[in-house]
Parts: structure tokens; C-alpha cells; sequence
């Protein structure tokens, strides 16, 4: 069994910024959470902006960021516990914080979502931790696995038509266990949960494709993966039983209003990010 990193190996592992970035000012992210979060309420979107804002700090890489969300948006005054709002609202907004995260991985992958989800835990209270579900609901049996590739294939169709038989048979001559995969991780994670909001923190189809642009668009230099989802969340306008503020997130100005406000986060956590590159030229 190796105990111990060789020396070499460990100081190795030091260089090239290893940790996950630090969060910025306490100031300078109430600040962009108020702006956009008054925005969002002018346009009843206020799902969406929690769903946006958590996968734009993830993507960031940006872990402990993730608790002054949570803070903000369950307190009254982020800095007073006793300022916390009803257990009930606590609950949904951390689960829904849990679950767009969740979706992430689809987009930039475990280990940002990891350290994210656990930035979130870390300051989840005792209370809100114990009523948040600790079942897995997702694990792939004889019994399920049907459903969930079709679940995953109609999602894929709903996202891609009319192209999307053209880009199954393209991402599948990349590699015959690719498109599989895309197609159970959609079916798995990304699409909406069976039992729509009888399930704790269950995302729709429109906030499912907020997850998409929201990662993408912070990732950057993914723009045809970017594409595809700005067009998935349009298409979103055709699903049956849509609510209001899904009716305004798929709408073309709903659309633009999340692209134009990832880019907003964006660049106010990262800006002194920016500043250290800079000063180093």
C-alpha cells in the first residue's frame, strides 16, 4: 500500500495553481447578486436566476462562492442566522442550488462539481442538511433502465431536432461508447425527474437548459456546444404545461436575459482574477 506521496511527486503537484479559485469580496458579490437578482424579479425568473447564478460560480471555479449564494438568498441579512427565512423556503432554494450543480457535471465535469457541492454543503445548517433527500433516486437497475434511455433520447430530440439524428450518428462515429453514454447522462441527470415537483429540487426542461448555457457560457470557447443549448432552451417554448416564468426563459428576450446575465457574474468574479493576470505582464 502507498502511504505518501514521493516528495518529488508531492512538490510537483504544488505548481501550476492547484486550488480551487477564493471567492471575491463579500461586497463585490452582493452587489452582483442584487443587481441581477432585482432584475430577475422584474421578470418573475427567479428560479432561473438562482439556477443560473449557482452553475455560473461553479464553472468558475469558485467553491466557497457557492455559500455566500446560499446565504444571500435564504437570509434576510447574509450575515445574521437569525435573519434566515422559513425552514420550507431554505429548503427548496438549497435543493435547487443541489440540483442545478448536480446537472453541471454533464458540462464541465466531477471535479468542479464536487468541490462546488461540497462549498453548498458546508454551509447548508443542520436542519436544512437533515431535510434535504438522502436516497438516490437515480441508480440504473433492470427495472429502470429503459426509461431512463428514453428519457435521456427524448430529451437529446427535444434539444437537437431537426438535427438530431445527424449528431447522434456524428458524436457515435467518434467513439461507439460516446453517444451511449451522452444518451444516459441526459436520460440519468440532465433531463427533468419523473414525478415533476413532487420531487425535491426537480429542475424543468427550461431550467434544465439554463444549467446548459449558464456552464457553457462561463466556460468559454465552447461555442457550438453553447449553440446547440441556447437553441435547446428556445425550443423549451414548445413543451406542454409550461409555467410562466419557463414561458419567459424560453422566450427570445428570456434567452437573451440569461446569456446577458451569466456574462454579468461572470465578469464581476472575475475581475480580480483579471487584475492579477495583468499586473503580471
Amino acid at each position: 500500500m502507498v502511504k505518501h506521496l514521493p516528495p518529488a511527486v508531492k512538490h510537483l503537484l504544488t505548481l501550476r495553481n492547484p486550488e480551487a479559485w477564493p471567492s471575491p469580496s463579500i461586497g463585490k458579490l452582493h452587489g452582483v447578486f442584487n443587481r441581477t437578482l432585482n432584475e430577475a424579479k422584474q421578470r418573475n425568473a427567479e428560479n432561473g436566476w438562482l439556477v443560473l447564478s449557482t452553475c455560473t460560480l461553479l464553472t468558475t471555479n469558485r467553491p466557497s462562492s457557492l455559500g455566500h449564494l446560499y446565504r444571500f438568498v435564504t437570509r434576510n441579512d447574509p450575515n445574521l442566522l437569525e435573519s434566515r427565512k422559513s425552514l420550507a423556503e431554505v429548503v427548496y432554494k438549497a435543493a435547487l442550488m443541489r440540483e442545478a450543480a448536480l446537472k453541471s457535471v454533464i458540462f464541465v465535469g466531477v471535479p468542479r462539481t464536487i468541490l462546488s457541492l461540497t462549498g453548498l454543503k458546508d454551509a447548508l445548517e443542520e436542519d436544512v442538511y437533515a431535510a434535504l433527500r438522502k436516497n438516490s433516486i437515480r441508480e440504473a437497475t433492470p427495472q429502470t433502465i429503459e426509461a431512463t434511455v428514453a428519457r435521456g433520447q427524448a430529451l437529446w430530440n427535444s434539444i437537437y431536432q431537426p438535427h438530431a439524428v445527424k449528431l447522434y450518428n456524428k458524436l457515435g462515429d467518434l467513439h461507439p461508447d460516446f453517444i451511449k453514454f451522452i444518451i444516459q447522462a441526459y436520460g440519468t441527470v440532465l433531463s427533468p425527474l419523473p414525478r415533476g415537483d413532487l420531487e425535491q429540487g426537480n429542475l424543468t426542461r427550461a431550467l434544465g437548459s439554463v444549467v446548459g448555457i449558464a456552464t457553457l457560457r462561463a466556460e468559454g470557447r465552447v461555442g457550438p456546444q453553447l449553440i446547440s443549448h441556447v437553441f435547446g432552451l428556445l425550443k423549451a417554448r414548445n413543451e406542454e404545461n409550461l409555467n410562466d416564468e419557463d414561458k419567459y426563459l424560453s422566450s427570445d428576450e428570456g434567452t437573451e436575459w440569461v446569456v446577458r446575465t451569466v456574462d454579468e457574474i461572470v465578469d464581476a468574479v472575475t475581475s480580480e482574477e483579471a487584475s492579477l493576470a495583468k499586473g503580471k505582464l
